[in-house]
């Protein structure tokens, strides 16, 4: 069955190019011109994943994140306006999974939506012919990963994060205390050469920063060395 991906944009031009290119590549298309017609259509039947623009009419993409994340842990890529780092920040802290800058590459796009889909896909069942060996549980001092089930706790309390925050993390916690560059993490969450900036992984790692502070206001676990990368701190 093909997956399916919600468009939501007041601009039609951009609508009818994107989901003929999508149709195209295979995946099944539904388009919102508006923000409150998309979140009662998404609730009743959620898409795949959604493509969100933030600057609409009626609910703009950021309150219809807000509303979704209420409920869903729907894949979000947000379109922003060409240069608004502030749009592209707070869409990130606020829970979508990445942002491409209006004007923008039907093909970068497509690219960014298979990569964020083929991550978010369940593991298949133990013994059926496309099961693959589950990736381990992963526990360093109070954090606990488990990949198989998309599961992070810290001290026990459950952390809830995307895929790509959740690549990010992995990707340290693996060797605690070695050091991670930006390009090495932007290879962990964007594995089909889709070009990514630093910004982006400087605001996935102020999220996950964030998202355990809420269950431990002590949360140190990530160190940044300037100028170098980013790292898991031993206990």
């Amino acid at each position: 069955m093909s997956a399916s991906i919600a468009l939501v944009d007041d601009d039609r031009n951009i609508l009818t190019s994107v989901s003929i290119a999508l149709q195209a590549e295979g995946f099944s298309v539904r388009v919102y011109t508006d923000g409150e017609t998309a979140l009662k259509a998404l609730g009743e039947t959620p898409a795949d994943l959604a493509v969100l623009d933030i600057k609409m009419p009626r609910m703009d993409g950021m309150e219809l994140l807000r509303r979704l994340r209420e409920k869903s842990a729907m894949p979000v890529i947000f379109l922003t306006s060409k240069d608004d780092e502030l749009d592209e920040a707070l869409g990130l802290a606020m829970g979508a999974d990445d942002y491409i800058s209006k004007p923008f590459s039907q093909r970068l796009l497509i690219a960014r939506i298979r990569a964020i889909l083929r991550r978010a896909e369940p593991t298949a069942p133990a013994g059926s012919p496309e099961a693959e060996p589950s990736a381990q549980p992963l526990t360093r001092g109070r954090l606990a990963m488990d990949p198989a089930k998309h599961r992070v706790s810290w001290g026990g309390r459950d952390v809830t994060l995307t895929v790509t925050e959740f690549l990010i993390l992995e990707a340290l916690a693996q060797r605690p205390g070695f050091v991670k560059s930006r390009d090495q993490l932007m290879d962990a969450a964007y594995q089909d050469d889709v070009y990514v900036d630093d910004r982006t992984i400087d605001s996935h790692i102020k999220r996950l920063r964030r998202k355990f502070r809420q269950v431990d206001p002590e949360f140190n676990g990530i160190e940044t060395l300037y100028g170098v990368g980013y790292r898991f701190a031993e206990e």
